[in-house]
């Protein structure tokens, strides 16, 4: 028992020396301002590299991330139908469908869905 406490001492002794050494060789010694540079061919950027962004393209990602999870869970529930309880499946099927068209109904009130703005 006591061989067994020695043994996890030097493991983590070890591992923990392994990871302050690695940690302390893998800073980088300088903050360059060519290496924090964008790379434009050797010559310096005539503008900035961070353009304003767009929310507009940033809402139709996140309602396409949203309705993409909404196919990966409803594909699963028409699977199951046979297997499951039809009411118990059919309340949770409406439940789950409600709360979606509610979204889309929040959105669509809201204008997220307009491109001619």
């Amino acid at each position: 028992m006591f061989s067994i406490i020695i043994i996890a001492s030097v493991i983590l002794l070890i591992t923990t020396l392994v990871m302050f050494l690695a940690s302390i060789l893998s800073k980088k010694a300088l903050i360059d301002r060519e290496k924090s540079s964008p790379f434009e061919c050797g010559f310096d950027p005539k503008s900035s590299s961070r353009l304003p962004f767009s929310l507009r393209f940033f809402l139709i990602t996140i309602i396409f991330l949203i309705f993409d999870v909404e196919i990966a869970l409803i594909l699963p529930m028409i699977i199951i139908l046979k297997y499951s309880n039809i009411m118990i499946w059919t309340i949770t099927s409406i439940i789950f469908i409600l709360i979606l068209l509610i979204g889309l109904y929040h959105e669509w009130n809201q204008g997220m869905l307009n491109w001619s703005n």
